[in-house]
């Protein structure tokens, strides 16, 4: 890896929106995920026979002025997390000098295979191709950008997001919005259509009863620990990230329409009197069957206890609903226990399903605030069941519904789109299939030996 530059890049100076500060406050949701570490995104694109040269003069060049004029409909991601000496929380504020902070990097990594669905390779091989966020006590930037250029085969668009800034939906619609700019080619007319405009109004979400200052009294709490500074309290660094990515690779399977049909009916032929009751959704049959190919790939004590869960868009499911295009977090988590054993025999699958439908029905029955305020507090507990060195947990990045590979810059949507901080976490990214065909993309960060098994594991359980 050879760093070629390091900028920032600001709104296009050009238009009378970059010279006026602008701020957002943080909601309930926002200070939920305050200080976890960054959502990590990697987006390859594939151009043959792409030169230093070509690079320099034309990808580069457009990436830079796209993302300028991008950056006016997205101005705080311009701009810092800061949080004001008399305010009760933090804020995202922006000023005109503000811009993105980007890395321009060449590698001669293989393109190939890091960009491939086929094979598997060291988890730390994707590291020096994602930008780091900065953060300090004082101020913690929004996003990070790195484009790095593979001679001869192409580049990488990557991003770090900022958790409290903005959720999954949100930051795949700021690439998508970078991208379609980027592809028309026209400075002088940089509108974005209607479902790519962020909507910034805070009052659509209701706070039922102080959860921002709940969840932010979780964090002082935690930060307090040992320390009697308000310095300390008031900081705003991320939590690092805790992962053993040294000795995780990386491996990418599919699920496709098909087989989602075949596990769709198993299901329903294991229980034919109680499957027609249960969410039988392309996310819970995906989830359910990972579950039981990990559990069963790692093995070992069926007494051990297994913690699982995934974050859940809240947007349509608030009353009244937040717009789809609302810019900010706007996730809760759900979660649940099993015992390995209940995923290690035959119908370990059938029970996976079971469990996460109920979850998804709890959410539909019970509505996605429920609970909420003691979630948070759970997660930190550090005498809580998730700091067993015997649990294992399970969760989920991205989503089939973000439609990542419709990010086309101009040179083809993207070979291949990689969340890289599932390696810290023991996570597993879903994206929908690259080629349409409403399949699912699973990306996975295991031990050597596990995903092998994995591996084997799948291919065979699906044909049953």
């Amino acid at each position: 890896m050879k760093i070629l530059e390091f900028s920032r890049v600001i709104p296009s100076p050009n238009s009378p929106k970059s010279s006026a500060e602008f701020s957002l406050p943080l909601t309930f949701f926002d200070v939920f995920w305050l200080k976890f570490p960054p959502v990590e995104r990697l987006f390859f694109y594939r151009l043959n026979a792409l030169t230093l040269a070509g690079f320099n003069s034309e990808i580069l060049p457009k990436l830079k002025q796209s993302l300028s004029l991008a950056l006016l409909h997205y101005l705080p991601l311009a701009g810092n997390l800061k949080w004001p000496s008399n305010a009760p929380k933090p804020i995202i504020s922006y000023t005109p000098s503000d811009g993105v902070p980007l890395t321009v990097a060449e590698s001669d990594a293989d393109f190939n295979l890091l960009s491939s669905n086929i094979g598997v390779y060291e988890a730390v091989e994707l590291h020096p191709l994602t930008p780091e966020l900065i953060t300090s006590d004082d101020s913690a930037t929004t996003i990070a950008l790195q484009i790095t250029l593979f001679p001869d085969t192409g580049f990488c668009v990557g991003i770090a997001a900022h958790h409290a800034v903005l959720d999954g939906k949100t930051t795949t619609m700021f690439i998508k919005s970078w991208a379609y700019i980027c592809k028309q080619g026209n400075p002088e007319n940089s509108s974005l259509p209607p479902e790519l405009t962020p909507v910034f109004d805070r009052t659509v979400l209701k706070d039922p009863g102080g959860l921002d200052m709940i969840f932010l009294k979780n964090w002082l709490d935690l930060d307090s620990m040992g320390s009697d500074s308000d310095a300390v309290k008031k900081s705003l660094k991320i939590f690092p990230n805790k992962g053993e990515a040294a000795s995780l690779v990386r491996a990418t399977v599919e699920i496709s329409q098909e087989d989602l049909k075949k596990l769709r009916e198993r299901v329903l032929s294991k229980l034919p009197d109680t499957g027609k009751d249960l969410h039988l959704s392309t996310f819970v049959l995906t989830y359910a069957y990972i579950m039981a190919c990990k559990v069963r790939s790692r093995g070992g004590n069926g007494d051990r206890d297994v913690a699982f869960g995934f974050t859940v868009d809240c947007r349509p499911r608030l009353d009244p609903p937040v717009p789809e295009n609302y810019f900010g977090s706007c996730n809760t988590i759900t979660a649940a226990f099993a015992k390995a054993r209940d995923f290690l025999d035959e119908n370990g699958f059938v029970f996976g399903v079971q469990k996460v439908s109920d979850q998804v029905k709890q959410l539909q029955d019970n509505g996605v605030l429920e609970g909420i305020e003691t979630k948070l507090s759970l997660l930190l507990n550090p005498g809580g069941g998730l700091e067993s060195e015997s649990l294992q947990v399970m969760s989920v990045a991205g989503s089939p519904g973000f439609g990542v590979y419709g990010s086309d810059f101009g040179w083809g949507k993207p070979v291949k789109v990689v969340i890289v901080s599932i390696d810290k976490h023991e996570a597993v990214s879903l994206a929908e299939s690259r080629d349409g065909s409403r399949g699912v993309e699973i990306g996975l960060a295991l031990k050597k030996p596990e995903v092998e098994k994995f591996s084997s594991l799948f291919l065979a359980e699906v044909e049953k």
